[in-house]
């Protein structure tokens, strides 16, 4: 099963969902009872000016999440996206793990 959001939704979590702000990322939460638990990223060029910088943001916070998922930290029913902050830069995915499980708590 895959954890990633289709682009589709992402309109939907944006419109109606909530979100949370932390140091590394900012989280938005939609819950319903047809949701998956999948999430969205999002790294912005004017933050990131490398490719290679916004790639490997992407990639900290899809397995930070997957991560999660299997360990159980990330309620069932709900849509995520992440969008990265620039202290995300440098970090290593226990960071990010970190960070998303205080956003998680937050809501």
């Amino acid at each position: 099963m895959s954890t990633r959001l289709p682009g589709a939704k992402y309109k939907r979590v944006f419109d109606r969902g909530r979100s949370v702000k932390g140091r590394l990322l900012v989280a938005w939460r939609f819950s319903s009872p047809d949701a998956d638990r999948m999430a969205g990223v999002v790294v912005s060029k004017k933050t990131f000016h490398d490719a290679v910088d916004r790639n490997r943001a992407k990639r900290l916070m899809r397995e930070a999440f997957r991560l999660l998922v299997k360990e159980g930290a990330i309620p069932a029913n709900t849509e995520w996206i992440f969008i990265a902050r620039s202290h995300i830069g440098g970090k290593v995915c226990a960071d990010v793990m970190g960070e998303m499980r205080r956003l998680c708590a937050r809501f």
